[in-house]
């Protein structure tokens, strides 16, 4: 896609001061900086939701084939500089900072790291999404949204401690949720088959098991210098059933919450320690919570666009795999098929 700048100042410094009457009821002046990094983040996305529906528009026209980059961690870094970096519109954009009374280093200050890694298999995956957008690739990132992503470290008393670092506490600014694309994850019960008489074929069941519901939250993932937004995609996991009253009203308040407290394992923090069987379950579980509902949309999405028909499926779809923790798609994708 050729770029085109849109940038607008004066529109871009009166969207900053809009924003802060819409989410906080304040003038610009009266905000705190956490409130001026938000209000000024959401005049970004602004700028950068329409080339995001374009992008998707434009995948939806050519049909493309398209990659999901399928990972357990992605170190992004901060969004609102990069994004302003990959708009070609940083010094712009200071300078309408600057004229409202703006420091761009403070304003980036706010900023929590979003910390869905903490290694080099994270970054990798981060560079690949950059690249894939700057080389107009159509691409998705897949992993999972951690409440809790890589630790802060703190010194108490001479030594480091781990703290966890809640970086959602304020909201994500740049994320958007797709609650229409939300997927059922099914974990553990058995398999059940039969014979159905009408097509003669043998049909298998999945029964007794447990489950939640795997919720998408798309963030925008921009080329540099070009109109191309790909989206990282990370799914929250959400209870089938948020309470039960039943179990409530007969004392077990433990059982009332049950389901709810599954979801809320699952994408709590970025890594459990595993050093016993309940950890290596609940990674297990990660890893197959988001391999599923990613393995899930990308395969409804390539029948709504083929008349539901997968045996071409190859044509249009790869899986990249960032190591070994999402191998589970090769065996979750031929389940899919099958079933």
């Amino acid at each position: 896609m050729v770029r085109t700048n849109t940038f607008n100042k004066e529109e871009f410094k009166k969207d900053i001061k809009d924003n802060c009457k819409l989410l906080y009821r304040k003038n610009i002046d009266e905000c705190d900086d956490q409130q001026k990094f938000q209000a000024v983040a959401y005049s970004v996305k602004n700028i950068i939701i329409d080339k995001w529906i374009a992008t998707h528009k434009q995948y939806e026209k050519d049909d493309p084939k398209i990659v999901y980059y399928m990972s357990m961690e992605f170190l992004m870094g901060r969004a609102l500089g990069n994004n302003m970096i990959n708009l070609c519109a940083y010094d712009e954009i200071k300078e309408a900072l600057d004229e409202l009374g703006l420091d761009i280093n403070v304003i980036e200050d706010q900023e929590p790291d979003a910390a869905l890694g903490n290694g080099g298999l994270g970054r990798l995956a981060a560079c690949f999404m950059d690249s894939l957008a700057t080389l107009e690739y159509p691409a998705y990132g897949c992993g999972i949204r951690y409440k809790y992503g890589m630790f802060k470290q703190e010194i108490k008393d001479g030594y480091q401690v781990e703290v966890p670092d809640n970086w959602l506490k304020d909201g994500n600014p740049f994320e958007i949720k797709r609650s229409e694309y939300r997927y059922e994850v099914k974990f553990g019960g058995y398999v059940r088959s039969y014979r159905d008489e009408k097509t003669g074929r043998d049909m298998f069941v999945q029964e007794d098991y447990r489950s939640v519901i795997a919720v998408p939250y798309d963030i925008p993932v921009l080329g540099y210098g070009n109109n191309t937004v790909n989206s990282l995609r990370i799914w929250d996991a959400e209870p089938v059933n948020t309470f039960n009253l039943n179990s409530f009203d007969k004392g077990d308040y433990q059982k009332a919450i049950e389901e709810e407290n599954l979801a809320k394992n699952i994408v709590e923090v970025l890594y459990p320690n595993d050093n016993h069987y309940a950890g290596k379950e609940l990674r297990l579980k990660q890893q197959y919570f988001f391999v599923s509902a990613s393995v899930q949309r990308a395969v409804d999405r390539y029948k709504s666009m083929n008349n539901g028909d997968v045996k071409n499926i190859y044509k249009k779809v790869t899986f990249q795999l960032n190591d070994t923790h999402p191998t589970v798609a090769v065996a979750e994708l031929m389940r899919i098929l099958m079933d």
